[in-house]
């Protein structure tokens, strides 16, 4: 709490680490200068990546208040399976649940479907005699000399993590608590994670996977995160650290330690969190935040003003994903970046999932790459300026981007370097429009309603090809789209998500117990904003409900306004709960009883953001001195080379503009204006492109 009353500095700090690229971007409240910064990411040591990108913004640990995190290693570590040696103990006869899981067959007839493989192999599932009941009642106690044994078999095993299940520990979680109390104190070395600090909902297989990916990826996420605190404070940092949940909002870094799957998707749900503070500043409503960088491209959605979440997720891809049950960033990605491998295979052009990363990058990179990347197929069509990459930091190699390119895959389908580059883009494009597809379609969204705002390192590059996929009429760019998520993290608000699992028949439901429950929860979240290291200017609750039809298996959440309760209108609650119905599955029936299943409550400590600014105004002619010349770059609208003039886009003022095809250059980011679309640059500074010839 002293940290409240006396702030460290003036600068508020965030950074955001990527598979192939660390951004940087600080807001300077004395001086309002917003300082931007990237570096190659280090993987052998992340701190340094951290440390090049703060160098290169020209920011001062020494002055930072707030020092804000977001990073794709939680999810990496957990897709890529390379975390801890780790253990799972659960309830005796329930060995099995994490392998069973929910036999889940998406496609029938899908003869090479696999199915999901646990992070933790049989061998080391333990079985306690222990058994709480879903009344919470225990009907065999838990031993604590079995939990004893267990812990010293776990160390002869060279165990480093441990993952608590215990049956209905959602509704009575004394026996996790008591048995985790056992192991830390016998083993304080050892990573130990229950299920009940993650998930109160039912369902005993997603939340085995939810604690066993938190104790998968603890102990690297833990030593990580100790890294990045103590090269602060080596720098003479003093501010608060806070880490990026899923949900775009702040927690504590000693949170995060322990809560490490609460992270899995920080980095991707900071620049929705960006998305939501533009379309707030802009005045729109709905639109899809896509960020694409140099491994993968996500999507999330803003509708109606506000950030989609979801109460549970798959990682890793449907038909072979592990469930995690915590609140999240409803978030699609697929495996397409600016570093995506390309290569024949059976005769065919696939583009990714694996990619270059960071090292040894793409081939154009000059860092050891020989295969050619989605990078290296924009470089030899004339996308991306060789010199000028990186504001000129990285110079770029056009030869041996065409080298792979011919090697690798020209040569192989016997066609042109160029005709196997502009290949690459049009794949690249369709699999990238698969996750705008997985945020609004499959949602019952109509893409049409929906601007597109566009960043990431290659974000810009893409945007409108994949606007036309999809029939989307308007695309923005925002102000330095390729450190945009690390910009949206200087717009998060600590926050933490609650949810209890109270099953009960709508027409049936107490609003007395119904409040009670809500009071509990949201008494933890004021709790837990008055602990952090940080004071918020307010603090909002919001509501919501998992609900379904009876009868129905699954459920939907229902954002519900407070005064659904003190009023206590069943009627409204039951009409909104048709509404989302109808949204998410095209029908619902209004005359079929409800029922509720978890209540959910947001406790969101409000911060204090960085004002929105404005740029100087201009015409609708460019300042002559914005223009850098023209270069021959291919466009298969126009099937082949054109001349096409070429911006610096820190000299566009607002109201320029600039009909396709042109190319707008910046430090991180290149944006593409297809021929046939129309830029126009805002108040704002953003690029606004009208997408011609939209299907």
């Amino acid at each position: 709490m002293a940290d409240q009353a006396k702030p460290a500095g003036t600068i508020r700090l965030g950074t955001d680490i990527g598979g192939t690229f660390t951004d940087v971007a600080a807001f300077d409240a004395e001086t309002g200068r917003l300082l931007l910064g990237k570096s190659l990411t280090t993987p052998h040591r992340l701190v340094e990546g951290i440390h090049a990108g703060v160098s290169k913004a020209g920011a001062d640990y020494k002055k930072a208040s707030l020092f804000l995190h977001g990073s794709t290693i939680a999810i990496n570590t957990l897709l890529e399976r390379t975390g801890a040696k780790t253990a799972l103990i659960t309830t005796k006869g329930f060995r099995d649940i994490y392998e069973i899981g929910r036999v889940n067959r998406p496609d029938s007839y899908n003869l090479f479907f696999e199915k999901h493989k646990p992070l933790i192999e049989r061998a080391m599932r333990f079985e306690a005699d222990e058994r709480m009941l879903a009344s919470g009642d225990a009907k065999t106690p838990l031993n604590d000399d079995e939990i004893v044994a267990l812990g010293k078999k776990f160390a002869a095993l060279g165990i480093q993590a441990v993952a608590i299940l215990f049956l209905h520990s959602y509704r009575n979680p004394a026996h996790e608590k008591r048995a985790k109390e056992i192991l830390q104190r016998n083993h304080p070395t050892m990573f130990v994670s229950a299920s009940h600090e993650l998930s109160q909902e039912y369902r005993e297989f997603e939340r085995c996977s939810t604690v066993a990916a938190n104790a998968y990826i603890g102990p690297r996420v833990r030593n990580y995160l100790g890294e990045i605190e103590g090269h602060l404070r080596e720098e003479g940092c003093t501010g608060s650290f806070l880490v990026v949940q899923s949900t775009g909002g702040l927690y504590e870094a000693a949170q995060a330690r322990e809560h490490c799957v609460r992270m899995m998707e920080s980095g991707p749900a900071a620049g929705v969190i960006g998305t939501r503070a533009l379309c707030h500043a802009m005045g729109l409503e709905n639109a899809i935040a896509f960020d694409m960088g140099g491994t993968t491209a996500k999507a999330g959605v803003i509708y109606k003003g506000e950030a989609l979440t979801t109460g549970a997720a798959l990682l890793g891809g449907y038909n072979t994903a592990l469930p995690i049950q915590i609140a999240m960033m409803d978030i699609f990605e697929v495996g397409t970046g600016g570093g995506s491998l390309a290569r024949v295979e059976d005769g065919m052009l696939r583009v990714g999932p694996q990619s270059a990363g960071a090292s040894p990058g793409p081939a154009c990179y000059g860092l050891g790459g020989e295969k050619p990347t989605v990078t290296d197929a924009n470089l030899a069509l004339g996308r991306l300026g060789a010199d000028r990459f990186l504001g000129g930091e990285m110079k770029l190699d056009v030869a041996a981007a065409e080298r792979a390119l011919e090697t690798h895959v020209a040569g192989p389908l016997g066609m042109t370097p160029t005709q196997a580059a502009s290949g690459i883009l049009r794949i690249a494009a369709t699999a990238m429009s698969y996750a705008v597809k997985g945020v609004t379609t499959e949602r019952g969204l109509d893409v049409g309603d929906f601007v597109m705002v566009a960043y990431g390192g290659a974000g810009p590059l893409h945007a409108t090809a994949i606007a036309r996929e999809l029939g989307i009429r308007n695309v923005i760019i925002p102000r330095a789209p390729g450190v945009f998520s690390a910009f949206g993290m200087l717009f998060s608000d600590l926050r933490y998500d609650y949810v209890r699992s109270w099953f009960t028949r709508l027409e049936e439901a107490s609003f007395e117990t119904i409040e009670g429950i809500y009071t509990d929860l949201e008494t933890q979240g004021r709790k837990d904003i008055e602990n952090a290291s940080v004071a918020p200017e307010e603090v909002v609750i919001a509501r919501a409900a998992d609900m379904r039809y009876v009868g129905q298996e699954h459920a939907v959440t229902v954002e519900l306004p407070i005064t659904l309760f003190t009023k206590a209108d069943r009627a409204g609650i039951k009409s909104a709960f048709d509404e989302m119905h109808l949204l998410r599955y095209g029908t619902n029936a209004p005359t079929e009883r409800a029922e509720i299943v978890s209540l959910r409550s947001t406790i969101t400590g409000v911060m204090k953001k960085p004002p929105q600014e404005k740029v100087a105004a201009g015409t609708a002619v460019p300042p002559k001195d914005s223009f850098t010349g023209n270069r021959q770059v291919f466009f298969a609208e126009s099937n082949g080379f054109v001349d096409t003039p070429t911006y610096t886009r820190l000299k566009l003022l607002a109201g320029n503009e600039i009909p396709g095809p042109a190319l707008i250059e910046e430090h991180a980011s290149t944006t593409v204006v297809l021929p046939g679309d129309k830029l126009k640059v805002d108040a704002f500074g953003n690029l606004a492109i009208a997408v011609g010839a939209a299907k």
